[in-house]
Formats: C-alpha cells, structure tokens, sequence
C-alpha cells in the first residue's frame, strides 16, 4: 500500500479542483519510506501533518469559519461498555482517501502539462500515475481478499483432490496421513464456505445508503457523511476484534461505510468505518453546515435535500448512479 502520501502539495481551487506547482514534479518522486513509519505513532504523525495542511490552506470554507476550536475534540462515548466512537476509526480508510486525492491531482496535472505543451512532464506524470491506479487495484483486491468466485472455486478443487487422496489413504490403511487429511478438507470447508458468502454478498449487495447522504451513528450520536462503501467489512481482523464486529447483529457480511464526521464533533476520527446497522437516515433534511476539510475534494455541495453531491470520479470509484433529488423534495420535508 502507497504509505503516508503527503498533501502538502495539494490545495482547492474554484470548484473541488486540485492543483500544485508543476515544479514539485519536476524533481523525483519521494513518498514516505516504510523505515520512516516504523510504529503507528509514528504513522498517525503524517497522517495529522497532512490534515493540517489541508484542513489549514485547502479549504477556504473553513478559513471563513475559524472560530471552530477544533483542538478541543471530545470523544463520544454510549453504546457497549467501554466503547467510544474511537474503535470505529479507520487508518486504512484515511489512506485510502489520501491516494484518491493523489490520483485525482496527478490526472489534473497531467491534462495541465498537455495545455502547456510540456510532453515530457506529462509523460512522467502519466508514469506515476500508472503506478498509483495500480496501487488502487491492488488495495481492491486485497479488500476483496476470499470474496471472488475464481477463490471460492479454487478451494473447491482443492476439496475434490484431498479428498480422492483420502480415499487412497484409507483403502492403504494409512490413517495417520488419513486425519490429517480430514483436518485439511475441514479447514478447506470453513474457508470456501467464507468465500462463497463473501462472494455472494458482493453481487447481491444493496446499500441503504449512497454517496454524499447525510448521517446519524446509532450509537454515538454523531454526524456524518457517506464517502465510501464496501459490500462487507474489509478492515484487518484486529480492527474488527477492536470494533467488537462479532457483536453486531449483522456480523462483518453486511455493508460497511466509510464517513466523514463532522470536525465540531471530533477532529480527531475524520474518517470513520462504520457497519450499516449502526447508521441511521435523518427523519428530516438535515440542512446544517458540515465542516470537514475533505468535503470541498470529495463532493461539489449541497443539493436542497441537505446532502452533499459527489463528485464524478468518486461516483465511478464505486459504481453508484447520480442521486436526483424528486423536484417537490422541498415541499414534502425531504424524504427522498
């Protein structure tokens, strides 16, 4: 995974356009080496610098509107005992946001460079960001992990020929090598039992929320905002055993969202990964001001419904249509 890529080059210009000096690519490309990060403090320190940067110079919104103290953060606290709303907090989906960001500035620069006639830098540009989309589909398919048929038919195979191996050892009286053969088809039908409902899940899959919506977490109360979505939960097992994801009614196979919490809330989550049955649909538009200082990269505004409007290119990341907001969405209270 592409690892502490900063934004400090990265600004908001007219409407949710990205830009930089062209000189920044003019020299080699140095991300953050992994020897640089060797712990999570040490990860969560880029992390923040690159936030400050953004939430400090990216957006003029939120320079309009400093008198938010966003040092003060408090952490909600409700639901299960010794939960907060930390544990729901996703590092992995923070930097899956930040490579998007990185794509999105790379393609811009690179149609700059063309306007510019300048072949040779779009040529180092179009370089990098072959690296980075491949990055992306790497993370994608790493998400998916036992989730594809292709996996799922493979372990069945694999069943097929232990078990033919197994009458073998049977018939040869070989029953050492026969248990520990049962005890491989055992684990082989856990495994492809996983798959195919993972598998399952991600063609049947039906989200109760889209892109942009405006949401309310069950639990701890805040607000958010949809930004991401996966079929299931794609978060390590640590991560899950953390967020107490076996507790859920649900389990780990339903929907689990990625969202931007509002800064008045908590500065300190920004991104969050959260199982569908923990958020709720406002029983009213919820037209408030939102202060993130990813919104202004993500989405273009806010339609009349009080939900904010995603961009193209995060629409395409996740295959979801353009939400149209019914013409007498104002007269009816919003419920779309």
């Amino acid at each position: 995974m592409v690892e502490g890529v900063s934004l400090s080059t990265l600004a908001t210009c007219g409407k949710n356009r990205l830009y930089g000096s062209s000189s920044f690519w003019r020299a080699p490309f140095k991300p953050f080496k992994k020897s640089q990060m060797t712990s999570l403090n040490d990860r969560h320190w880029v992390w923040n610098q690159s936030v400050q940067r953004l939430f400090l110079t990216g957006d003029p919104y939120r320079s309009r509107n400093s008198d938010s103290k966003v040092e003060a953060g408090w952490m909600f606290s409700g639901g299960e005992k010794g939960l907060d709303a930390s544990v729901e907090r996703s590092e992995n989906a923070n930097e899956t946001i930040l490579i998007f960001f990185f794509q999105l500035d790379l393609a811009t620069r690179v149609q700059y460079a063309l306007n510019m006639e300048e072949y040779d830098i779009a040529q180092e540009l179009r370089n990098k960001l072959t690296e980075v989309e491949a990055e992306i589909i790497k993370q994608q398919d790493a998400k998916r992990g036992l989730s594809s048929k292709s996996e799922a038919q493979d372990k069945a195979l694999q069943m097929i020929s232990l078990q033919s191996e197994l009458q073998n050892a049977i018939k040869s009286e070989d029953y050492a090598l026969a248990a520990k053969l049962r005890d491989q088809i055992s684990k082989l039908e856990a495994e492809s039992l996983a798959a195919s409902a993972k598998a399952l899940a991600y063609e049947n899959v039906q989200y109760a929320f889209r892109l942009g919506q405006k949401v309310k977490h069950r639990k701890f109360g805040y607000r958010a905002v949809i930004c991401g979505m996966d079929p299931v939960c794609c978060e390590s097992s640590s991560w899950m055993e953390t967020a107490q994801v076996k507790k859920l009614s649900r389990g780990s196979t339903q929907p689990f969202y990625q969202v931007l919490v509002d800064v008045h809330a908590d500065p300190n989550i920004l991104v969050a990964y959260v199982p569908e049955e923990n958020l709720l649909a406002p029983d009213q538009p919820d037209k408030d001001s939102f202060d993130h200082p990813y919104i202004s990269f993500l989405f273009y505004g806010m339609d009349t419904a009080g939900d904010f409007i995603p961009i193209r290119q995060l629409r395409e990341k996740y295959n979801q249509p353009r939400h149209e907001v019914p013409p007498n969405d104002e007269d009816d209270g919003g419920k779309a």
